[in-house]
Formats: structure tokens, C-alpha cells, sequence
């Protein structure tokens, strides 16, 4: 445990998350725990100010676990609006340091916790009940 504050939403807006992708997928331990905490938080911020939904994540992340991670790059918007640029970016640095069904699945349950910080987050701003919608 550390005595370090929790990050701020702004310095966790600020994380490179393709940084935190290579490195977690490759190197496993401690970068693969700050990819899945840190970095799955970062992912939900950035996507949420674009005014995506938890289910468009839990898409995408269906979409690499049944295709695989070269499959979801080919997508023309694996995220929608402004947000496809940034899901393609993750996914062609996910893609170029890791492949096979292992990797697929990772990416695929990082997506997913994002989604599940993304839809949490929803569901405190509107209540009980409303971000099932989403």
C-alpha cells in the first residue's frame, strides 16, 4: 500500500494508455494491475467525455474476443464519433505487441472493465435505474 493520493480524473485523462497497453500486455505484474486499474479508469474518462456508452465498449470487446485483436482493427469505427480514433489506436498498439486467443482475451476483459467503470459512473451522476438505458 502506498501513501500516495489517488489520482485525480484529469491525471488519469493524462495516462497514455497505448503506453499502458504495450507494457501490460507484454510485461505482465505490475503493468499488467496498472492496465487493468488505472488504465481501464483512464479508458472510461476519455470515452465518456465523447459521449460513449458502456455497451459500445462490451461490443468492441465482443467483436476481438470472436474475431481476435486484427480482425477489430479493421474496423472502420470501432468506437462511435470521435471516439473510433482512439479505440484504433488502442487496438493497432494491442495488435502489434501481442497476438493469439490469450490476447484477445485480455484486450477483451480490459474493454469490458472499462465499460463496467463507464456504466458505474453513469448510474451514480443519474441514479438508480438509468444506466441500464445506456
Amino acid at each position: 500500500m502506498t501513501d500516495e493520493p489517488p489520482m485525480t480524473d484529469e491525471e488519469l485523462r493524462a495516462l497514455d494508455i497505448p503506453l499502458m497497453l504495450r507494457y501490460g500486455l507484454t510485461l505482465g505484474g505490475a503493468h499488467r494491475v496498472a492496465l487493468f486499474g488505472d488504465g481501464a479508469v483512464a479508458a472510461a474518462l476519455v470515452v465518456e467525455e465523447l459521449g460513449v456508452w458502456p455497451r459500445a465498449l462490451n461490443f468492441l470487446a465482443e467483436v476481438v474476443r470472436r474475431g481476435g485483436l486484427p480482425r477489430a482493427t479493421e474496423l472502420p469505427e470501432p468506437l462511435p464519433g470521435e471516439a473510433a480514433a482512439i479505440a484504433q489506436e488502442w487496438l493497432t498498439t494491442a495488435s502489434a505487441v501481442a497476438r493469439g486467443p490469450e490476447a484477445d482475451e485480455s484486450v477483451a476483459r480490459w474493454l469490458e472493465a472499462a465499460a463496467v467503470i463507464l456504466a458505474v459512473r453513469a448510474q451514480h451522476r443519474s441514479g438508480p435505474g438509468r444506466a441500464e438505458e445506456r
